[in-house]
């Protein structure tokens, strides 16, 4: 028997509490940025890709699975895919009238995601962090109530995962600015030079995906040798982000990974 992916697992949280919006958020999240095979028409020609669509009673879907190994036990046959994030995948589908099928007869885990379903992830993901200035005064814990921060901390990791060697630290931690404004800030030690765009896109989705009303957190980064770093340090809840998988001469470039490069999304048709 097969181990649970972390599709699987996130799923089946979802599946278990209907009535749970953060779980349903979070399956939304994890799908935005997990690899998904998608069963295609024809081989690839370069970035032109053609799915294939299966017209069903609910209306027209694309097919796509978690692993490898289960686009193949659907086809029975080997068949052409393409390997995209969800969030392409969303973002080609939407306003197509086209929805999107998950692991379809060979999971527990399978799952129909409507059109209005996609064009709603699409809208979510398109949301961009707003520039701001502030001087912090003080820090102090995160003031959040444990769902709250739980959510908020797993909408994070799923997110970080993606993002392995941008930074090494996030210290998150209440803060109060001059002239009285308080708030949360989300501090990156050791970012990488270039980075910052796609750290900062990632928290903003994390907040959408958190499910916490009117939520708003502040990005910020860090070298460890500002005055007030050592209050910082102090008070936040410090987590790791992921090591890069990487030879250690090698350059990190944001926005590198397979249909994340906006300038190059794959082409469907």
């Amino acid at each position: 028997m097969q181990n649970p992916t972390a599709y699987d697992r996130a799923h089946a949280a979802a599946e278990a509490a209907p009535e749970d919006g953060a779980a349903r958020l979070a399956l939304y999240n994890f799908l935005a940025d997990a690899e998904l095979f998608v069963l295609l028409e024809t081989e690839p020609a370069g970035d032109d890709i053609t799915p294939q669509v299966f017209e069903t009673e609910d209306g027209d879907y694309v097919l796509a699975f978690d692993l490898e190994e289960r686009l193949s036990a659907f086809t029975g046959i080997p068949a052409p895919y393409a390997a995209l994030p969800g969030r392409v995948i969303a973002q080609y589908l939407a306003g197509e009238g086209v929805g999107l099928g998950l692991n379809l007869g060979v999971a527990d885990s399978a799952m129909l995601l409507p059109p209005e379903a996609l064009e709603w992830l699409t809208e979510t993901l398109r949301e961009e962090p707003e520039a701001t200035s502030g001087t912090p005064e003080a820090f102090s814990p995160p003031a959040l109530g444990p769902a709250a921060l739980g959510a908020l901390l797993t909408a994070l990791d799923a997110k970080f995962v993606h993002l392995a060697g941008y930074a090494a630290q996030a210290l998150l931690a209440g803060v109060r600015y001059e002239g009285g404004r308080r708030g949360h800030m989300l501090a990156f030690l050791g970012a990488v030079p270039g980075a910052e765009p796609a750290l900062a896109k990632s928290v903003a989705e994390a907040l959408a995906f958190s499910g916490l009303e009117a939520g708003e957190l502040d990005v910020a980064f860090v070298t460890g040798d500002e005055a007030l770093f050592a209050e910082l340090a102090q008070a936040a809840q410090v987590f790791d982000l992921p090591a890069p998988p990487v030879e250690a001469d090698q350059v990190i470039e944001p926005g590198a990974a397979p249909g994340m490069d906006p300038t190059r999304p794959p082409i469907l048709r």
